[in-house]
């Protein structure tokens, strides 16, 4: 690894259905260490990523780089390629990178039953091992458990490299980043210090911004009632000048009014009121040249409703196989159409395998049941965002301003061809919204959503009425939200590895 530095030179980029830049001149010296990039979903987190790796190109400027890029996408869906390499390999930096991050042996044999938090850190895992100068994850935290966690952030501590850190996770933000990139397109500001301390800074700012330009419009106003009244006063001076309708033996008065012609008095009033209608002018366009970010309404009411039904579900005590040999093995599980229960478990230890077997066993009508799995594919993507599109304009009306009060901002988000994964949550939740759930099922909800997209979604599932359950490793969520816990723990029994879930 080197400790160089990795250099944005006025780089500019933007998609090509897409009404914006992600980047307009963008510059910056990122040196070794943590640097986080914060921003909301669509904001163009991925797309610096890509870009600072070589898998994209600039429209304009250059990025150059210390020595070999890696990038760890969000999604896990593939085998990453080297695995083999890695599980091979008898070295003690291999060794210790399989040790601190728990990779077994036989990962590589059972890849399609492993977890997605047991995907991210083989896929991690690659990555280290490769030892590249500048190493850029793409929301490394996503599915992984607290152990896992704890795994993940001592080997992110060692790195020596330029590390870019995409993460809804903001205590490892502050753990490890000595910078973040705060992006609000087309801008992109370069802040010293921790996520909180930058977002506090930047909050500042913000502030300071929408007072400056207040006072600013203020002043504008007051010069622009001042240069009505000029404006006024030189009417009815110019009025006051003019002969027309004069007696033509009122010679006095016109007398006076050529005298007052003569000593510019006709000029003085018209000359004053258009100084100050420059000068309203000129504060109008001051006001204007202070830039404040818009603040949208946030949060969101679900228009569900409560089933009148007896149970949502019912599944009968049993033993579900997770491969490998692995079992698990539950209880009678009844659900009830207010209850609010919280899934738990380490990875690996059948979770999806039990919600797959539960959303079996659910007899609702399609439309009353919203499901949020933990990972969507790109095939899967297209087809909801067609579904999307089909929607009558009533519908999708209340779909885009879902979509809205969850963070993102719909303009443009139905002509991508990819949404990001954060924002296709997003729409796949508000387009379960606009349906009257009886039942959500979300597992691992928080994954891929940027952090004001994750307060707007506790904010909406807490007034939520119809059924509510959540698979997921964010105590604080699942705290506030839920009322039951469903426990899946690892145990031997008679040398078989098996799992057991627990009611509390």
């Amino acid at each position: 690894m080197t400790s160089g530095f990795l250099l944005f030179d006025h780089v500019s980029f933007s998609y090509t259905a897409a009404s914006e830049r992600i980047l307009n001149g963008f510059s910056a010296s990122i040196p070794a260490g943590w640097t986080g990039l914060v921003g909301a979903n669509g904001a163009g987190k991925t797309t610096i990523l890509k870009l600072a790796c070589g898998r994209l190109e600039p429209d304009g400027g250059g990025v150059r780089r210390p020595g070999e890029a890696v990038y760890c996408a969000q999604r896990t869906d593939d085998l990453p390629e080297g695995f083999a390499d890695l599980l091979a390999s008898g070295d003690a930096f291999a060794s210790r990178i399989k040790e601190r991050l728990g990779i077994e042996s036989d990962w590589i044999g059972r890849w399609p039953t492993l977890s997605h938090g047991e995907r991210k850190r083989a896929q991690i895992g690659v990555a280290f091992f490769a030892q590249p100068a500048v190493l850029a994850l793409d929301e490394p935290t996503n599915h992984i458990d607290a152990d896992g966690r704890a795994m993940l952030l001592s080997v992110l501590r060692d790195y020596r490299g330029v590390g870019l850190l995409v993460s809804h996770d903001r205590e490892l933000l502050d753990t490890l980043c000595g910078r973040c990139l705060f992006l609000d397109p087309p801008e992109a500001v370069l802040r010293p210090g921790s996520y909180s301390s930058g977002r506090r800074e930047a909050a500042r700012e913000e502030e300071s911004a929408r007072e400056r330009k207040a006072a600013a419009r203020e002043r504008a106003e007051r010069l622009q009632k001042e240069a009505r009244r000029r404006r006024e006063q030189a009417r009815k001076v110019e009025r006051g000048l003019s002969k027309k309708g004069l007696a033509k033996g009122d010679h006095d008065k016109k007398a006076r009014i050529d005298g007052a012609r003569l000593t510019g008095a006709d000029g003085r009033s018209a000359k004053l009121a258009g100084r100050m209608r420059a000068r309203f002018e000129l504060a109008g366009r001051e006001a204007e040249a202070i830039t404040v970010r818009k603040r949208y309404e946030m949060g969101i009411w679900i228009e569900g409703g409560r089933c009148q039904r007896d149970a949502l579900f019912h599944l009968p005590a049993g033993r579900i196989p997770l491969g490998g040999g692995r079992r698990l093995s539950h209880p009678d599980l009844t659900m009830r159409p207010g209850d609010r229960l919280a899934l738990t478990g380490a990875n690996g230890t059948g979770k999806s395998t039990l919600i797959r077997r539960i959303l079996e066993a659910v007899d609702l009508p399609p439309d009353r049941l919203t499901f949020l799995p933990q990972e969507i594919d790109l095939r899967s993507s297209r087809g909801i965002l067609d579904e999307v599109r089909r929607q009558p304009p009533e519908i999708l009306g209340r779909i885009m301003n879902a979509v809205s009060r969850l963070g993102s901002r719909p303009a443009g988000l139905l002509n991508t061809a990819e949404p990001s994964p954060g924002e296709l949550r997003k729409l796949l939740l508000a387009l379960g919204i606009a349906r009257k759930p009886y039942l959500i099922i979300m597992d691992e909800p928080t994954n891929h959503l940027d952090l004001p997209s994750i307060e707007c979604l506790e904010e909406a599932l807490a007034d939520c009425p119809c059924g509510l359950l959540l698979v997921s490793h964010d105590e604080p969520l699942l705290s506030r939200l839920t009322r039951k816990k469903w426990n899946i723990v690892r145990t031997q029994e008679a040398g078989r590895d098996e799992t057991v879930l627990s009611v509390s």
